[in-house]
């Protein structure tokens, strides 16, 4: 496989080794996982296509973080599941910048859409005699349009510039593949290499104070009226808890990536690196589900009604 570094066509994944004797447990565990992930968020999303009246901009964006969850876990759970049934860890190299193509660009679409909705939140509360005017169903449109391809031209950029790197090793330190870890592999760094992913960074960090920024000018207007600040609790809330949940996660699998202790136990790192595939995905649409009262009362009718229907043919 490193004969030469010309013909290197599979990367090896580690973090696996010793999950040997109870993989069958963590496979079910796995997959259970998975499939609550699909389950939450096909319920938010079908939810808010069929009912017509949750075709506002705020649950439209809601529908798209939730796809974009889909989106993400779907580039690291399919191969994670087989991972964990196999002895062998490898991934071929098109599959290991596709996989980190999806993971990343999963993570910045997330933050384009949180800006989004505090944007969003921000008209709603502080200018809401403009509101309709402002966030018509053409500039909503624009706007989700924007917050995915920006993402994903930004992501295949930085993945371009580590593809066409020449690579001096196959070995990947993490159980999913990420362009910085591939980078490290090249024999020698190209200038491209550092400023993309900066200006990447840069961008999206950008993102994260301009949502924080909203939120704070939010609080201190809602704390004038109690209308306003009833509308905050019931709208707000659940987009800053769902802001602090993943910045905490991507943010802790980051700073672990670069500086962290290999010191700590295998078990320990593979969780650090799950984190934000595992929590985010389940507790987003948990928290949008109970705290929008609207939403609540949709999802619960339609699980009543197929209950109804259910017990009918039975």
């Amino acid at each position: 496989m490193m004969d030469n570094v010309s013909v290197i066509t599979m990367f090896t994944l580690s973090g696996l080794s010793g999950t040997f004797n109870h993989r069958v447990t963590l496979f079910v565990l796995t997959l259970l996982c998975y499939c609550v992930i699909w389950m939450v968020n096909m319920t938010i999303v079908v939810t808010i296509i069929m009912d017509k009246t949750l075709h506002e901009p705020m649950y439209i964006f809601l529908c798209n973080l939730c796809i974009n969850g889909l989106y993400g876990t779907a580039g690291f759970y399919p191969k994670f599941l087989q991972d964990l049934l196999s002895t062998t860890h490898l991934i071929s190299v098109p599959g290991c910048f596709l996989q980190g193509f999806m993971i990343h660009s999963s993570v910045c679409a997330d933050l384009s859409l949180l800006a989004l909705m505090a944007y969003d939140r921000y008209v709603a509360i502080c200018r809401p005699l403009v509101y309709h005017s402002m966030m018509t169903r053409k500039r909503v449109s624009v706007y989700i349009f924007f917050a995915w391809i920006i993402p994903f031209y930004l992501i295949f950029i930085s993945t371009g510039t580590t593809i066409t790197s020449r690579l001096c090793g196959s070995h990947i330190p993490k159980i999913y593949c990420v362009n910085w870890l591939i980078s490290n592999l090249a024999c020698s760094a190209s200038v491209a290499q550092i400023v993309v992913p900066a200006f990447n960074y840069t961008f999206y960090i950008g993102h994260a104070v301009f949502i924080v920024c909203s939120y704070v000018f939010l609080a201190k207007s809602c704390r004038k009226s109690k209308e306003n600040k009833q509308k905050f609790m019931q709208t707000c809330l659940p987009h800053l808890l769902t802001l602090m949940i993943f910045s905490a996660s991507v943010l802790f699998d980051l700073l672990y990536m670069r500086f962290g202790s290999k010191e700590l136990s295998e078990n320990v790192q593979n969780f650090m690196a799950m984190e934000f595939l595992v929590i985010p995905p389940i507790i987003n649409p948990l928290i949008y589900g109970f705290r929008l009262t609207q939403l609540r009362k949709r999802v619960s009718h339609i699980i009543c009604c197929r209950s109804l229907v259910f017990r009918l043919k039975a």
